[in-house]
């Protein structure tokens, strides 16, 4: 045959495949597979609730057959097969796969087992209410046209959408290339969010985080941590793990049952049901002994009967692990702006949809605005009839057609065609006054409505207060609570929220045993009582520290080779009274010959404030609190120490303090703290007290005027002496004297300034602990060796005392 005769055309095979493949796939990816961000429909669903509205089936209507709407739309819009266009009909009207149903479904429509819906010939449909919100304004010209698949027939390009569907309902669905998964979520929480943009155009999505708090999914369940909803609300992108809901209940014969009431979203119950069963059978899941579904009309319910020696949490945690009662949803919030695929953040999608809906409110209100004053000039025309009527009859009777009666009216009285018009078709009982009047009033009403539609065209403000308070109408009507719970994954989960705060006691050992007992255990006895075993120690190990905190306290450990580490006062083990406690290298990472031999608890640091050193060696250092603010797990050089000087106490100020120190011997000295400079954290210090050969510092505390220092040693003597006594002196002198050392009374092991309203807690080398008032401590001059304040047997002694400061 002839090349020419034939019309056979050559192409290039890679190009024509190229180009052919590039339509498909631009064809799937704007006609079929992704939803407009503006509507959140896909063309499917966008041509089925349209030709569900032209056919009339609204709520107040009577159902009608499936068949004849999945006719009308594959006659008239969607030229593909009638089982996709059933199959997105009968999604619409699923309440366990769309939040917020869209079709009123009458028959069945399948079930979350996964059943199928009967076929279209059985089933009746109508629009559900929330549905004609979607279509609200369609007839007045606030959307535009395109004509269907043969040119017949115009459909929407979109519709009005009154309510922002694309995150209410979400989508999903998979083009070429590209996918989106849009969870749904919460119409309340969306059309709040919508506003708060609206009240603060500049919120950012941190903000609309609070307001929007994450996806809703019809069939309830939890979704466990944030960080995937943050992720896909500030990136478009995110992975959320949802969970079932369930509870472990106990019968009265003590055997556990756990029972599943909500399952995640889109996930079949009959096969979660059926896989449960084939892992038990295969011996992969323990501890289940009987399984069965008593869901009804009334809700779901799972039952999962457990084995007398099970432990419910281990089985529980082991369902989540192997089945579907733990999905991940992997957010991909991509659908079409301008006809052009891209994937968006929260605040994004809300912009693009406020920014939609002032274009329908501006339309609506031009088409409002149009029939407003095309009414008001036919009534213009009706008054100077009626103000010339008799003339008006007149021309009419003296005319043989229409067209001379309406040209002779348009030249006599300056008329428009259309007034002419409007005066020939006016019945006769329009020449009553009292239709007069309602023309005038009719007149006037239309003057105000068109007055008030150019004012909204003139004002953003008015369309968006407009926007508002319609969103915030739809939200009262067809909102509801939230159905998915929002539960902190385990690393997102602030522990501190759940340990309650309370007093303990804390007590270190001198090879480092620490442990946490409510401060409780001790009772207050009087003055030389024997006290209570608070802990059992090694032979060789007695308690060192002794310390009241609260159990959100952060501690921070200073070691006596000046390094400083911090734990909360609740990741420190709780034990019983006479328990050893754990080691708290297991807590700390110390070096071999490190220990604590100082410690204090914060609350929370302030800048503004200082913490104080002080060395065995009488060395003080003054150093920004800041500066310990990031301790690592490590540990921070908190002083740079001299050979054989050891950190003994640090304190806490805030620059316009006086410190009294009290060495082993019993002498002491006050002075400013402004006579210590400000160093940084690895500076070594000045000298505090200069000491005698052997003489050490044992205490260092704040003074504060009308209180006592409270001295005890080791013998366990002690007295308070008015702070009065002690003058103010120069740091790096000798000092005076504030304690009489004995044989009898052994040197001094610690100082305190006190209240009387002060209770102290002095701890021995064997352990015994006993709780005084500082009321019942004599008071005495400061070269006095004070009275037994503890009995102490053998070759016992005090190495502790700690201060609680009483209610």
């Amino acid at each position: 045959m002839d090349k020419e005769e034939s019309k056979i055309i050559s192409v290039d095979i890679e190009e024509e495949m190229k180009k052919s493949y590039l339509d498909y796939a631009m064809s799937v990816i704007v006609s079929r597979a992704l939803p407009d961000v503006r509507d959140g429909l896909k063309p499917v669903h966008r041509r089925i609730l349209y030709a569900m509205n032209e056919l009339g089936l609204s709520p107040d209507k009577q159902y009608r057959k499936s068949a004849r709407v999945v006719g009308d739309v594959l006659g008239k819009y969607h030229p593909h097969s009638d089982t996709s266009v059933y199959d997105a009909m009968v999604r619409l009207a699923q309440d366990f796969n769309i939040r917020y149903t869209l079709v009123d479904g009458h028959g069945n429509f399948g079930s979350v087992d996964g059943d199928s819906a009967a076929a279209m010939r059985y089933t009746e449909v109508k629009m559900t209410k929330l549905a004609v919100e979607m279509l609200r304004d369609i007839n007045k010209e606030t959307v535009d046209y395109r004509p269907n698949f043969d040119e017949s027939l115009k459909e929407p390009v979109v519709l009005p959408s009154r309510f922002p569907n694309l995150l209410v309902n979400g989508s999903s669905g998979i083009a070429v290339g590209m996918a989106t998964n849009i969870p749904p979520h919460n119409l309340r929480e969306v059309i709040d969010g919508i506003v708060a943009m609206i009240d603060n155009p500049d919120i950012d999505i941190e903000s609309l985080m609070k307001i929007i708090k994450g996806p809703d999914f019809p069939t309830g369940a939890m979704i466990m941590g944030k960080e995937g909803i943050k992720s896909a609300y500030r990136t478009g992108r995110g992975k959320i793990i949802i969970r079932a809901k369930a509870e472990i209940e106990t019968n009265e014969k003590g055997k556990n049952k756990i029972i599943v009431t909500e399952i995640p979203y889109q996930v079949n119950k009959a096969k979660l049901i059926v896989k449960i069963a084939e892992l038990v059978r295969d011996k992969r899941l323990e501890g289940i002994s009987d399984l069965r579904d008593e869901s009804d009309r009334e809700g779901m319910r799972i039952v999962i009967e457990l084995k007398r020696d099970a432990n419910p949490n281990v089985v529980l945690n082991n369902l989540y692990k192997h089945t579907q009662m733990q999905e991940t949803f992997g957010v991909i919030m991509l659908a079409l702006v301008n006809d052009e695929p891209k994937i968006l953040n929260l605040r994004q999608v809300l912009r693009h949809y406020l920014d939609y809906q002032k274009e329908i409110i501006i339309k609506r209100t031009q088409y409002d605005l149009n029939k407003a004053e095309e009414r008001a000039h036919i009534l213009e025309g009706l008054k100077i009839a009626l103000d010339h009527i008799d003339e008006v009859i007149n021309i009419i009777r003296s005319s043989k057609e229409e067209s001379i009666a309406r040209e002779k009216l348009m030249t006599s009285f300056g008329l428009s065609e259309k007034q002419a018009q409007a005066i020939l078709d006016m019945r006769l009982r329009r020449l009553t006054g009292l239709e007069r009047e309602k023309i005038e009033e009719e007149y006037e009403e239309l003057i105000k409505e068109i007055n008030k539609y150019r004012e909204i065209l003139a004002n953003d403000r008015l369309i968006y207060q407009i926007i508002r308070e319609e969103l915030l109408d739809i939200k009262d009507k067809y909102g509801d609570k939230r159905r998915t719970a929002i539960m902190p994954s385990q690393d997102e989960i602030d522990i501190e929220d759940m340990i309650e705060e309370e007093d303990v006691v804390i007590t270190l050992t001198h090879l480092g045993y620490i442990k946490r007992l409510p401060e409780d255990t001790y009772k207050t006895q009087k003055r030389g009582g024997r006290g209570i075993t608070a802990i059992t120690t090694r032979e060789e190990d007695f308690v060192e520290h002794l310390f009241i905190t609260s159990t959100h306290d952060t501690i921070l450990f200073f070691t006596n080779e000046g390094r400083v580490f911090a734990l909360k006062a609740y990741e420190i083990p709780e034990g019983k009274r006479q328990s050893k406690g754990m080691a708290i290298i297991n807590l700390l990472n110390l070096s071999g010959s490190e220990k604590i031999n100082a410690v204090i608890p914060i609350r929370e640091y302030d800048p503004e404030s200082n913490l104080v050193f002080v060395t065995k060696k009488g060395i003080v250092k003054k150093t920004r609190f800041e500066q310990f603010k990031n301790i690592r797990k490590n540990g921070l050089i908190a002083i740079t120490l001299k050979e054989d000087d050891e950190l003994i106490s640090v304190r806490k100020t805030h620059g316009n303090r006086e410190f009294i120190l009290v060495t082993k011997d019993g002498m002491s000295i006050r002075f400013h703290e402004k006579d210590v400079r400000e160093m940084g954290r690895t500076a070594a210090g000045v000298k505090a007290i200069n000491l005698n050969e052997k003489d050490q510092v044992v205490g260092m505390d704040l003074v504060e005027e009308g209180k006592y220092l409270l001295v005890i040693s080791e013998n366990g003597y002690g007295k308070r002496t008015s702070l009065e006594e002690y003058k103010t002196q120069t740091r790096g002198g000798k000092g005076i004297k504030t304690y009489h050392v004995k044989d009898k009374t052994g040197p001094l092991v610690s100082a305190k300034v006190v209240d009387m309203s002060d209770e102290i807690m002095l701890i021995s080398m064997a352990g015994i602990i006993i709780r005084l008032s500082v009321e019942g401590v004599s008071e005495m001059g400061r070269n006095t060796q004070g009275v037994t304040l503890m009995r102490i047997e053998g070759e016992d002694k005090v190495v502790a005392v700690a201060k609680y400061i009483g209610e």
